[in-house]
């Protein structure tokens, strides 16, 4: 399998592809990152260094890539932080070129917009343009529970609202939801949930709660699944393989005491899962 990854880069720490790739590549996948932004950490520090790449530059990189024949052979474009409106363009444009060259190929999409607790953090513009242009093309969309509510113009809360949500963005386009920090009133307390809606089902996977911050791990989730349902089609298995993964790089994170994810000391947990949850179909 190859993927194509247009996303941001730090040199210090792990976000956007620099907690992508590595993943990707102990399971196996060969990748080809597009850098968006190159600084020297994320933004979440409050201050950080290095340039924004403008998007001509992002296309000029793409185009040197197919260039040397390199589009047939992608199966995934992959794009997670969009840091500015012209970006969209170039990504979409991109999946287009992409699919050109190899129909079999999927667009997917993390729509990446804020979380419950902190709310939106990105420009006013990006959730709209995700929304109404970006999302509607993609094949695998990856939101949080705030970002899937945004998307569909609802509150998802209990587990019924959030499936008749994913019901709701899966008929603008992408036809496979993986729908992450599903935290519904009735769960177990010190638990959090993930559900995958396919058009084949819905399954949903519980494990312990972490509690901890850890920018980065919605990229890991997002290239996991998307790398693993591409693989097999089974998106209970795939729901459970990225559980179990990303699981075990938060619990091994937090036992650190360390602010960055420690991507590269937890890489048995991408090769061998221990697949220490299960899969509930709830539809």
């Amino acid at each position: 399998m190859k993927i194509l990854s247009i996303q941001s880069a730090v040199a210090y720490g792990h976000v956007g592809n620099s907690a992508a790739v590595f993943p990707l590549q102990r399971i196996g996948v060969e990748v080809m990152p597009v850098y968006t932004v190159t600084f020297s950490n994320h933004t979440g520090y409050g201050a950080w260094r290095g340039p924004l790449i403008s998007p001509d530059d992002v296309r000029d990189v793409l185009t040197g890539i197919e260039e040397r024949g390199a589009f047939p052979s992608v199966d995934v474009v992959l794009s997670g932080y969009q840091g500015g409106e012209g970006i969209a363009d170039v990504i979409l444009d991109a999946v287009a070129r992409v699919k050109t060259a190899n129909p079999a190929a999927i667009y997917s999409c993390d729509p990446v917009m804020g979380n419950a607790k902190s709310g939106c953090f990105v420009a006013p513009a990006i959730p709209v343009l995700l929304r109404d242009r970006v999302v509607p093309a993609a094949d695998i969309i990856t939101p949080n529970q705030f970002e899937l509510g945004f998307l569909t113009g609802t509150e998802p809360l209990s587990l019924e609202d959030t499936l008749l949500s994913a019901d709701m963005v899966r008929a603008t386009g992408p036809r496979t939801v993986l729908v992450t920090s599903v935290e519904r009133p009735d769960r177990p307390e010190g638990t959090i949930e993930m559900l995958a809606v396919t058009d084949d089902g819905a399954w949903i996977v519980q494990t312990p709660l972490i509690p901890m911050k850890a920018n980065g791990s919605g990229d890991v989730t997002a290239a996991l699944f998307t790398a693993h349902h591409t693989r097999t089609g089974d998106a209970a298995d795939a729901l459970v393989r990225t559980a179990s993964s990303v699981f075990d790089l938060l619990e091994r994170t937090h036992a650190s005491g360390e602010r960055e994810l420690q991507l590269v000391e937890s890489q048995e947990a991408y090769a061998h899962p221990r697949m220490q949850f299960t899969a509930r179909q709830v539809r």
